[in-house]
């Protein structure tokens, strides 16, 4: 099967009274990022590029809020799996990811190998 490459972003607004999770990993931070699950805006545009490379659609389409087997506050890693399920059944396998995080605080690098794994 050939390669393919996918482009995911994600944004989300900073909110007070909510954890800081990026790349799986909780971040000690003053805000977090809103949303319906945890909010996880490194992990919400890998499963957009891993969906787009496979013309799977996108993680709205995919995991919208009102689904039942998507409750609030769910771990964005669980929904990682959920679309690396996707792929495997359409034929797909994922092979590398990599990702950038455009932030002016809080510093990520303490935090690095802990989202790598």
């Amino acid at each position: 099967m050939p390669n393919r490459i996918g482009i995911g972003f994600d944004a989300h607004q900073l909110s007070q009274g909510r954890a800081l999770v990026l790349g799986g990993v909780e971040v000690p931070h003053l805000l977090g990022l809103s949303g319906h699950s945890d909010g996880d805006v490194v992990t919400h545009a890998i499963i957009d590029a891993l969906l787009g490379a496979a013309a799977l659609g996108d993680i709205g389409t995919r995991f919208p809020a009102d689904d039942p087997t998507v409750p609030e506050g769910v771990s964005s890693l669980a929904l990682l799996t959920r679309t690396v399920g996707l792929l495997a059944g359409a034929g797909w396998q994922v092979v590398n990811v990599d990702a950038t995080i455009c932030a002016q605080r809080p510093r990520l690098t303490e935090h690095i190998t802990a989202m790598r794994s």
